[in-house]
């Protein structure tokens, strides 16, 4: 079994999120569409939040600074969903409750 490695990791450059899709377009010409159901932050964000983005580097990753959600253009090409545990996602989900009930 080969193993494939990228000399040059291509950047996000622009994102694009939908109820159901993230997309992520790519330095290289490329897009990567994702289920958005694959990061519950942005699930559970606002879509004022879900629009405050910033690509962080060269576009390695891609921040949402309100929902505190990160994503890393590795793990997109890889296919992989948030790995965040069920527990931190709870007290996560229970500190924004707190917040919407002021």
């Amino acid at each position: 079994m080969t193993t494939l490695v990228l000399e040059i990791e291509p950047g996000v450059v622009n994102i694009t999120i939908t109820d159901k899709r993230l997309t992520a377009d790519l330095s290289d010409d490329r897009s990567i569409v994702v289920p958005l159901e694959w990061y519950p932050r942005l699930v559970h964000g606002s879509l004022k939040e879900r629009n405050n983005w910033q690509l962080l580097g060269d576009g390695y990753a891609i921040e949402w600074p309100d929902l505190d959600e990160h994503i890393g253009i590795e793990g997109l090409l890889a296919g992989q969903r948030s790995g965040e545990s069920k527990k931190s996602y709870e007290r996560w989900l229970a500190s924004r409750k707190n917040i919407d009930e002021f």
